[in-house]
């Protein structure tokens, strides 16, 4: 009973070796046909899929504006405390209170890259960015601040 048990294990080790070395042979074979990218070689033309998630980033166009309305939809989807949104209220022309985003913090360093947040997003202000190089030897440059100075909501974003 143990022995053919062995010989059992053996017999399918063997065969996995030798499935793993018919693709090998196969690559040497066909090299236009690899798919392994040669990183940090390549970083120039390095090319990531579109689904990647590197980083939460909030996106501004020209005129330093974006589209968080500082609702804290993200910060609450998050699962572990990542994001932390400090909002403000300022006065419109009209006289009203109107929520405002004072300082949205992400911490990278918690961060799963689960995409929640972004999902969660009713405006979609924030979006996953295809940068994946974060090492630092100081641990205080994996908090950001992601809106830029003196940035504001864009107009007709609600």
């Amino acid at each position: 009973m143990f022995l053919k048990e062995y010989i059992t294990d053996v017999y399918k080790g063997v065969r996995s070796l030798l499935k793993g070395m018919k693709k090998t042979g196969y690559y040497f074979v066909h090299p236009s046909e690899i798919i392994t990218q040669q990183y940090p070689e390549n970083r120039k033309e390095l090319n990531l899929p579109a689904r990647f998630r590197g980083e939460v980033v909030m996106p501004h166009d020209e005129q330093n504006e974006h589209a968080c309305t500082g609702c804290t939809a993200c910060e609450l989807a998050c699962p572990n405390g990542t994001i932390k949104i400090i909002t403000r209220f300022d006065i419109t022309p009209e006289g009203k209170k109107k929520k405002a985003i004072d300082t949205f913090i992400y911490h990278l360093e918690l961060c799963t890259m689960c995409n929640l947040c972004i999902e969660a997003c009713p405006t979609d202000a924030i979006k996953m960015a295809q940068n994946f190089e974060h090492s630092v030897y100081d641990r205080s440059r994996l908090t950001k601040k992601l809106n830029l100075p003196g940035s504001r909501i864009r107009e007709g974003v609600e």
